[in-house]
This record gives C-alpha cells, structure tokens and sequence, in this order.
C-alpha cells in the first residue's frame, strides 16, 4: 500500500459551504476514497471574509474548528486527529488515516499571540503567515508584495517555533519569505508551492528560496493546481517541477501538498486525490527509485513533522 502524506487541502471549507460530508463526496478528496492509501493529511481551516459574510475570520475559525472535529468523531473508525509524527503513525498502523489540523492565514487567528496559543492547545500544528490578502504579520504573494514581516510578524513565528507549530511560507511575500527565514530557528514549509523557474508565478518558489528550505531542513510541497503548474499540466508537467527541485538538491526537501478543494483545474491524469497513485507509478516508469518516491509522498514530510510538532 502506498503511504500519502499530503501538506494541504481546502476540504474542510468546502465541506462547510456545501454541507458535504467528509467520509464520502464529490469534491476532491473524501474518506472512502483515501482508503486505498496509508494516508495522513493536513486538512487547512480557511474562509476569506468573502466566503463567510457577516463572520468574523476569527468566529469562521470556530466553526470550521467545530465541524473539523464533529467529522472526525462521526468518522473514528476510519480516521484520527494527530498533533504529532509518532500519533500519525500510530493511526495508520491501526489501519486509519491521519488528520493533522493547520490554518490558512493567520489572520484567522486575528494575528494575535493568545489565539495562536489557543489554536495551538487545539491541535493546530501549521500556519501560513498569510493567505493572499495581507495582514498585520505580512505582505503577500497577491497583495503589498514589497512588504516583509512587521515585528508582529516576527514575534509570531518566534512564538510558532517554540510551541512546535509549523511555520508554512506559501502565498508569503517574498520579502516575507526571507525574514522568516531569518528568524526562525526550525524546519520551514511551502505546503503548497511549486517552482517559480518552471512555471513563473508569484505563488511558486524561487531557486533561492527552495535552496533556503533545504538549509533549514524543510519541505515543499508539491501543488497540483494547474495555474501553477503550467499551460494545458499533465503529470509530465509535474516531473517537471520535481526534476528541477531535485537538480537543486531537494531530494529530502520534497512533499505533496496538493491544494485539494482549493483549486478550480488540476492536471491531466489528476481528478482528485485517488489518481495520486497514477503519478507514483509515472515516477516509478521514469526510473525514480522507490526510495525517492516515497520520500516524496511520505517520509519527507513526515521527517519535518516529527521534527517541529513533538507535543
């Protein structure tokens, strides 16, 4: 069975929106259909003001919160809640999926150090800095990308490094990008980011910033959202973002962070998460060994994990 540890879906807002249920629905991914996989997953708790109108970002916190941990519990014999590596691969060895919790934007969080305590004593193990809008810790990718962390900002990921919580990097600024890279002291994520040379996007990563990664023993993940990917992606398309990570040196330094039911295209040979086995098999046929594909599809994601998030 192949072991699947994915850094990011968007599952649970979708689930939220459309009250669609977790085990079993028709977005990208569902409990039925992971089966098949010794699979863990980072499921992110999201909304922009857009998507939940007259909420406040902090009250959408709660409620996706609410409804993450009443789908785990409706669905215990398939899955488990894990905050660490050692949780995580106990649930797979009884058979279960791994359900790991992190927040997309911090602003979720009001950008505030007791809410990022809290979420923390909730099982919260990863924070993006930012999603595209900007906030009180950053600019974005999308929006005010001349603007680093404030010392807010700073202060914030100084306090994620010593709770043990993933610092994740995707939709950050560049300059964002490189103060935390300054100040943080542990492994570093891009759950979900790609490569800036392959495809240009302000989304996916530069050279220098996947070879910053490497320094500091994280991970990226790989995205399987066509926008960032290519024109007309296939899973050639996505050998190719591998590839050029892997002429930078980023053999262990490699994920899958797919954006599940955060993206409208995926690639061609790629309808949701139960095809991933497709693209295991295409690394197989172009003589990747086993070993690097499943560090890719596990071992090198669960390493940072085990790493940072140890309580």
């Amino acid at each position: 069975m192949i072991q699947l540890f994915d850094a990011h879906c968007d599952t649970i807002l979708r689930c939220y929106l459309h009250g669609a249920p977790l085990r079993r629905n028709t977005g990208h991914l569902d409990l039925e259909r992971t089966q098949k996989y010794g699979y863990a997953q980072f499921f992110a708790i999201f909304g922009s003001p857009e998507d939940t109108p007259g909420c406040s970002l902090w009250e959408t916190f709660l409620t996706e919160y609410a409804l993450f941990r009443s789908e785990l519990d409706a669905n215990d014999d398939r899955i488990a809640f894990c905050r660490t590596g050692p949780q995580a691969q106990g649930a797979l060895a009884a058979g279960k999926a791994a359900g790991f919790l992190s927040v997309e934007g911090a602003e979720l969080l009001d950008c505030d150090l007791d809410k990022l305590r809290l979420a923390h004593r909730m099982g919260v193990r990863a924070v993006n800095i930012t999603w595209n809008h900007p906030n009180l810790l950053s600019g974005t990718n999308a929006q005010e990308r001349e603007r680093g962390l404030s010392e807010q900002g700073k202060a914030f990921v100084r306090e994620m490094d010593a709770l043990g919580m993933l610092v994740d990097v995707s939709h950050l600024s560049d300059p964002g990008f490189w103060d935390v890279m300054e100040v943080s002291t542990r492994p570093v994520v891009a759950t979900h980011s790609n490569a800036r040379s392959v495809f240009f996007d302000t989304r996916n990563l530069t050279d220098e910033q996947f070879t910053a990664i490497i320094r500091k023993n994280g991970v990226a993940g790989l995205n399987m959202y066509a926008g960032f990917l290519g024109e007309s992606p296939d899973l050639d398309t996505v050998t190719a973002h591998l590839e050029h990570f892997l002429s930078l040196g980023g053999e262990k330094n490699i994920a899958l962070g797919g954006d599940w039911d955060g993206c409208s295209r995926l690639p061609a040979g790629i309808g949701g998460i139960e095809d991933m086995d497709e693209l295991y098999e295409h690394l197989l046929r172009r003589n990747y060994s086993e070993t690097l594909v499943q560090g890719l599809f596990y071992t090198n994601l669960m390493r940072v994990v085990s790493e940072v998030c140890s309580m």
